[in-house]
């Protein structure tokens, strides 16, 4: 079926409801087409255009998977870490990120070299976590910059380089991390920038989860008694 349709057709069939969609996908996907496999599971997971069906997106993925689709490959790491439609299994989610790192993929890279910071299905290597955190961050993969400012700021797996620190947050702020956008405000307010930091706070929470909100909120609150309690307040409107 996907065959025989154009480019201009298959665009018009994806830009349809969500419903109409997912049924376009499925077929797609029953057809063997790997592209068409990921993205269907990722409906499946979240719900979206069918009912969500966690096991059943598990499945698609490794069909995906199996046929070397990189971000389905990470999906299935991603299923087994946070128990997606099948048991949790850190070891497994850790050598799928591995693989899915060593082909290429910086959401790969990034994933498994969490794993080894906080030594989850891994041992612990925080100089090999930060070795892929650098490889996602040549790729401009926002969500690993930030980490290696952390790595920088805290010193673990070197001497602390807060100068890289900051200059880190920025560019993964710049980048639309909102954890980025936090640490860069937290550098700012440290160096007097109470502007810029405000700004880079609400950006925060704007863009981050509920729990990362509540967090902040709740950092704010306690880091001094005047400007940063005032802005956890009226963020917590």
């Amino acid at each position: 079926m996907l065959d025989t349709l154009t480019a201009e057709e298959i665009a018009a069939r994806l830009a349809g409801p969500p419903a109409a969609r997912a049924a376009f996908l499925r077929a797609a996907a029953e057809e063997g087409h790997a592209e068409a496999q990921a993205v269907y599971a990722q409906m499946l997971l979240d719900g979206v255009g069918v009912a969500a069906d966690p096991a059943a997106a598990f499945g698609w993925f490794r069909r995906a998977a199996a046929q070397h689709h990189l971000m389905a490959l990470n999906m299935v790491g991603r299923c087994y870490e946070l128990g997606w439609g099948v048991a949790v299994d850190m070891g497994r989610a850790a050598t799928c990120f591995r693989l899915a790192a060593e082909r290429g993929l910086a959401e790969g890279m990034y994933n498994y070299a969490t794993r080894l910071t906080l030594g989850e299905g891994v041992v612990q290597d925080r100089a090999a976590a930060l070795a892929w955190f650098d490889r996602a961050a040549d790729m401009g993969y926002a969500k690993a910059i930030n980490y290696v400012g952390s790595f920088a700021e805290d010193g673990w797996a070197g001497p602390r380089d807060m100068a890289r620190a900051a200059d880190c947050y920025a560019r993964a702020a710049a980048g639309g991390d909102f954890r980025g956008a936090f640490n860069h405000a937290r550098m700012l307010h440290a160096a007097g920038d109470a502007k810029a930091a405000r700004d880079w706070f609400a950006r925060a929470a704007a863009e981050g989860t509920p729990a990362f909100r509540a967090k902040m909120i709740d950092w704010l609150r306690a880091a001094d008694g005047g400007e940063l309690r005032t802005l956890a307040d009226a963020l917590d409107r």
